[in-house]
């Protein structure tokens, strides 16, 4: 009779156990979610080295070559020089 018992406490137990792996607060389920959250930021945290890695090859190239940074300067700043005429072309609209 008490070996019953002591059997049907122990397979509650284990049933209770289990539950807990795999559906409890630090169970099975919140793991997966963790490392995809973790796979997911791992992929972003590429993408923002290689960003950083083209934006610190620019700053060389703007620091090292002059030529470039003045081919910046007249297209994004509209740079002209001393002794330069600056010409728009404005395309007329046909109908």
């Amino acid at each position: 009779m008490i070996a019953k018992i002591l059997s049907s406490l122990l397979i509650v137990l284990i049933i209770i156990l289990q539950f807990n792996i795999w559906y409890g607060d630090n169970g099975k389920q919140k793991i997966n979610s963790l490392q995809m959250t973790i796979e997911q930021q791992q992929k972003h945290n590429q993408r923002l080295n290689l960003q950083n890695q083209e934006l610190k090859r620019e700053i060389y190239l703007l620091r090292n070559k002059p030529e470039l940074l003045e081919e910046k300067a007249r297209e994004q700043l509209g740079l002209i020089k001393k002794d330069e005429i600056f010409y728009r072309v404005i395309p007329s609209e046909i109908e």
